[in-house]
């Protein structure tokens, strides 16, 4: 049974609010505090308290800096010293670098300076390195074999950044966040922050609006703002085979649409032949009746969201439609098995589907039983019933 560790980021993530929910979720505060003092870097703690946010109840853990005017900014070498001087696993050593360095690569790219010369607040102080390393340290507790997250909620507004005001994202979050589906505008203020960001791009291994899976206990991380929308982060711990069918695989998929009603119904199979080369799962053509009663056909393509871009490229160059509709969805599809049917004329290939454990469904392959028809001069028929007689 996989164990997942699902991260619900509908107001977004920093990391005190990721904190927050690992030690809601049950990660003993003790351990975490027990960890982090490995580090052996002294002038900060942390503060545990049970808070809630529009009724909704959790943890809101605060990385105290207790002389901030004193702290000195670090260099990333200087951070992977600490790390690697501590006496933390091999495993949490090298997921609290690698959040770091998701950090250290976005701060010198938007400052075009050598990634060893980064040495500001969002790498090297103290807070910081209390949430970064503390993710690695509460993820590995869990011991889940997989991590997952919503799109992130990235928020709206201004920012204020050590050279001025700046729009949400921060330079730096954006540049974190390439490649992750992301919303904005839900509330005026920087909903996720460089630091949650790095911690959810280093470590989580894919990014779904929704998940299949039994949710066994949920945790709450309460933020430091309190607006109408609760600031809370929601982190799941979830079975991923617990009360599911193991015979339906759940995939995430897109259909794009676009009507076609000028043209030449000689180049459809040109078309569905490209569609299918370029990785579409299924294309279809539906009839319709379009505006002022024409006769028209709708073509449909299901296919992942890697070949979406391939997919669009052929339907606006290989067909007249100046526009394509867009929809997100999940397909259900059933555990499948080839298996291989002797019979007096030779052999053919039949694919069985199972739901629940039972066979729901027995196909021969049409082609090599066309083949095989045409090769001894038989009905088809025939042959199909041959191949389901020796099943």
């Amino acid at each position: 049974m996989k164990r997942i560790l699902y991260y619900d980021c509908f107001a977004g993530i920093s990391g005190d609010m990721n904190l927050g929910a690992m030690v809601d979720l049950g990660v003993p505060a003790s351990h975490l505090e027990q960890e982090l003092g490995s580090l052996n870097i002294d002038g900060f703690r942390l503060e545990v308290n049970r808070d809630n946010r529009k009724g909704i109840s959790g943890t809101r853990v605060t990385v105290v800096v207790e002389n901030p005017e004193n702290e000195k900014h670090r260099h990333l070498r200087h951070i992977e010293e600490v790390i690697s001087r501590s006496t933390l696993s091999d495993r949490i050593k090298r997921k609290s670098l690698d959040i770091f360095m998701k950090v250290a690569e976005a701060e010198a790219k938007v400052h075009n300076i050598d990634i060893q010369k980064v040495h500001f607040h969002e790498v090297g102080a103290l807070d910081s390195i209390a949430d970064i390393v503390g993710a690695a340290i509460c993820q590995e507790y869990l011991e889940v074999d997989e991590i997952h997250s919503s799109p992130l909620q990235l928020g709206g507004g201004m920012v204020k950044c050590a050279h001025g005001l700046m729009p949400v994202p921060a330079p730096a979050t954006a540049e974190i966040v390439e490649g992750i589906p992301v919303k904005t505008g839900l509330v005026d203020y920087e909903a996720t922050t460089p630091t949650g960001a790095a911690i959810l791009a280093a470590t989580v291994d894919s990014f779904s609006q929704g998940m299949e899976f039994n949710i066994v206990r949920t945790g709450y991380g309460i933020g430091q703002r309190d607006g109408e929308i609760p600031n809370v982060l929601r982190v799941c711990l979830a079975d991923a085979d617990a009360g599911t069918n193991k015979d339906v695989m759940v995939e995430e998929a897109l259909m794009l649409e676009c009507n076609l009603d000028d043209m030449n119904p000689e180049r459809y199979t040109h078309v569905m032949d490209l569609l299918f080369a370029a990785g579409a799962a299924e294309v279809f053509i539906s009839p319709v009746v379009m505006k002022k009663s024409r006769p028209g056909n709708v073509l449909s393509v299901l296919c992942s969201g890697d070949n979406a871009e391939s997919v669009k490229e052929i339907l606006f160059t290989e067909t007249p439609s100046i526009g394509l509709r867009e929809h997100s969805l999940k397909k259900n599809i059933l555990r499948r098995e080839i298996i291989v049917v002797n019979t007096k004329w030779g052999d053919v290939d039949v694919k069985r589907s199972y739901w629940k454990g039972r066979v729901v469904n027995e196909k021969p392959e049409f082609e090599q039983c066309r083949k095989l028809a045409m090769e001894h001069g038989l009905r088809l028929e025939e042959v199909t019933k041959e191949v389901i007689k020796n099943l």
